[in-house]
């Protein structure tokens, strides 16, 4: 573990030399200091991980040393701490950028174990940056980046399957970012150089799927007036990309098993094999396993595909990567539409951050790009958010497990009107999904709970995206 240097202002000669015994036990480099100044310089020397400051001192603050200090790096860790235990003063120092806030007296493990988390994130976040630049630089992986601890370790087994020949199987909703993981995994693969080719199952029609898939020969079919290659074998090399493998017919499933098998294929219409040297991604947004105890899939086949798995979590179980994502998308968005947005405005951050985003990142993609196209401001600001994202305050605030409760599900009519039909779905998303959740995930069940069908069910999860 790396060695953390951690800074110390205190104008309290007592407090600064507490906080050194007490952190040197804990095997941190220290350095104190009773001023702002003397710190400020030494730190743009050498930067500290960490720095835990007084709030209140003669001369500048503690909010005016924070200030300086993320002006020299923004990624800097603060602490700060105060025997004013006043609420503007806290408001103050977390606006300027403060990690955490204590007050005097503290809770010395208190402050111990938050210091520790401190350190986490700090170096989470340096492994991330470092990542993010590689993999951004190189094939436009900025859909999937963000601090959180979920995906760290999505990253880390992304890099650590890349120079496998294993097949891997990449699971999560729609929209989460399944096939720019697919590609990052391609890209750190010996096999880069070679082709990428994508099949999204759901998207070929059913008769029409082996030959896009094998290919087929002059004749054999009406229309079929030379030899065509298909995309299995323009990925020789390279990697197939198997996007909503669960779309697959029984009957195709039978032959892909074959191919993953033997490596090799006919041609429709041929009776020569064709082996080809690729590797296998498969991706789905269902839950697989109830595929396969419904025999709509193969459990030969998910077994063969299912050597390496991926799960992608949805946006909503990593609410900490909002902010940087909308953030990354701002200046996607400003670049791609010639604008010069600055920032997003608190009270449309704190919009998005309470959202539920039943389409994971593509709709808080969507969302930023439709602000920064009709925003007209220096700012994104809540007027500039979709309908659905605004209303879902108001919706929140009624109890979606009281269906009989008139209110259940509504959404005050603002001043300016409200989208009556995007309230509506967002309503009916979020109750499919609370049933999902209470059902353990298994449509059938939750269909049940609801009282309609399992194609109903069915089609709004489709129609949902979910």
């Amino acid at each position: 573990m790396p060695k953390y240097r951690i800074m110390v202002v205190d104008d309290e000669k007592s407090m600064r030399e507490f906080l050194d015994i007490m952190l040197r036990k804990e095997g941190y480099d220290v350095e104190s200091f009773a001023s702002v100044e003397p710190a400020v310089e030494r730190f743009r020397a050498t930067p500290s991980d960490l720095v835990i400051t007084d709030l209140k001192m003669p001369g500048p603050s503690g909010v005016h040393l924070l200030k300086e200090l993320k002006g020299i790096r923004d990624d800097v860790m603060v602490i700060v701490i105060t025997a004013y235990a006043s609420v503007d003063s806290a408001i103050e120092a977390m606006k300027a950028g403060a990690y955490d806030y204590f007050t005097k007296p503290f809770n010395v493990e208190e402050i111990k174990l938050n210091i520790k988390r401190a350190l986490n994130v700090r170096m989470l976040e340096r492994e991330n940056v470092l990542l993010k630049k590689d993999l951004k630089s190189r094939y436009g992986f900025g859909n999937l980046v963000g601090t959180s601890r979920k995906m760290a370790e999505i990253y880390g087994l992304i890099m650590s399957v890349a120079a496998t020949r294993a097949n891997v199987f990449i699971t999560g909703e729609s929209g989460t970012g399944k096939e720019l993981a697919a590609r990052a995994i391609h890209a750190e693969s010996p096999r880069k150089d070679k082709p990428f080719v994508t099949v999204n199952c759901g998207a070929i029609p059913e008769s029409l799927v082996e030959s896009e898939l094998f290919g087929y020969v002059r004749g054999a079919f009406t229309g079929a007036y030379a030899d065509k290659a298909g995309l299995a074998e323009m990925a020789d090399g390279g990697t197939l990309f198997l996007d909503e493998i669960t779309e697959l017919p029984l009957n195709l499933q039978v032959k892909l098993l074959r191919f993953i098998q033997e490596k090799s294929f006919r041609r429709v219409g041929g009776t020569a094999d064709v082996s080809v040297d690729m590797r296998l991604i498969a991706a789905t947004n269902r839950e697989i396993e109830e595929e396969v105890r419904e025999g709509r899939f193969r459990e030969d086949l998910y077994y063969r595909l299912n050597v390496i798995r991926i799960d992608i979590p949805p946006l909503r179980e990593r609410p900490e990567d909002i902010a940087p994502l909308a953030r990354y998308f701002l200046k996607k968005y400003n670049k791609e539409l010639g604008k010069d947005i600055k920032r997003i405005s608190e009270e449309a951050l704190k919009l998005l951050m309470d959202y539920h985003y039943s389409g994971n990142v593509r709709e808080l993609e969507n969302a930023i790009e439709r602000a920064v196209t009709l925003e007209t401001k220096d700012f994104i600001g809540a007027a500039s958010l979709p309908p659905s994202i605004r209303n879902s305050r108001d919706a929140s605030a009624s109890n979606p497990d009281l269906p009989g409760n008139p209110a259940a599900g509504g959404a005050a009519i603002l001043p300016d009107g409200m989208d009556l039909e995007a309230t509506v779905s967002e309503f009916e998303k979020r109750i499919i999904g609370e049933a999902l959740r209470k059902a353990g995930g298994v449509k059938k069940k939750a269909a049940e709970l609801l009282g309609i069908s399992f194609r109903s069910i069915r089609y709004k999860l489709n129609k949902y995206g979910q």
